[in-house]
């Protein structure tokens, strides 16, 4: 069963400078809450309290700030900083004693997932012991995304990085998990032309060891990656929208706990106080109401 999560937050953020000269782009904000905090939420309401952020050189204090009034909601955060950005699977090298002995999930600070069926489909996929899951979503922009080709019976015939042409719709989104032994396979990759290693490699060798999974995420279920100036825009009016209709936050981390039970009434009382006056605050009063 999986424990433990590693959350990716490096990365340069190149496609939207220079707001990022100032800041990593997983610390801005998505509508009313930092870009991260999404698919931070998505593990912590499958279950997963220890998390390591891999984060740029000289950035710990930005979280740390952020993430201090958030020290009392029952969750573990570790950092280790990235020197430059080196690939995926190159968090799981640097995660080496925070994963130890354990299987892991890893997702992208820059991915944003929800639907009502999400949590479920998730928290059954993390019962695994042995070898790795792959999350697809079907998508007609298959040449920013390693592509899932499948054969006639539905089975894996290949997977290929950025193809320039496929008959595959199925990309491989940024959520993945992996068992104990993946640090010791990343570290046999090789740096692909790009300098970086590749998660396709790393996916390849347990595919090659018929230890691979694949978990489709089908109507239903929103997945954006948010990388560029008219993704978070395209982000932020969909979660506000999601939430002026229905009255639900997403990715509020203190209802998250509170209905984990990981924290108490109190708890929700303190940020009360806190966030004082604000929409935020209001929404707090509202979870404990209910």
């Amino acid at each position: 069963m999986v424990k433990k999560a590693i959350i990716l937050c490096g990365g340069t953020g190149s496609r939207m400078f220079p707001s990022t000269l100032a800041t990593n782009k997983h610390l801005m904000p998505v509508y009313d809450k930092p870009m991260f905090f999404y698919p931070l939420s998505v593990l912590m309401l499958s279950g997963i309290k220890n998390f390591l952020l891999i984060i740029n050189p000289g950035q710990k204090k930005k979280y740390v700030e952020l993430l201090n009034p958030y020290a009392d909601i029952g969750i573990n955060i570790e950092f280790v900083e990235q020197k430059k950005p080196g690939g995926i699977p190159e968090a799981f090298i640097l995660g080496e004693k925070f994963i130890g002995n354990d299987s892991v999930a890893l997702i992208l600070g820059d991915n944003f997932f929800y639907g009502s069926m999400l949590t479920p489909l998730i928290k059954q996929s993390f019962q695994t012991k042995k070898g790795t899951n792959i999350y697809l979503y079907p998508s007609k922009n298959t040449s920013a995304y390693g592509v899932v080709e499948l054969n006639q019976r539905g089975k894996i015939k290949r997977i290929v990085e950025k193809p320039k042409f496929t008959k595959s719709n199925l990309i491989i989104t940024g959520l993945y998990v992996f068992d104990k032994n993946v640090s010791s396979y990343a570290k046999k990759l090789k740096p692909s032309k790009r300098n970086e290693l590749e998660i396709v490699d790393l996916i390849n060798i347990y595919k090659k060891k018929n230890n691979l999974k694949l978990i489709k995420l089908g109507r239903g279920t929103a997945w954006l990656d948010v990388g560029s100036y008219d993704d978070f825009l395209s982000a932020s009016n969909y979660v506000k929208n999601i939430e002026d209709r229905q009255s639900y936050k997403i990715g509020c981390l203190e209802e998250i706990a509170f209905n984990n039970k990981w924290i108490t009434k109190k708890n929700i009382l303190n940020r009360i106080a806190k966030y004082k006056n604000s929409k935020y605050s209001e929404y707090l009063k509202d979870i404990i109401k209910n």
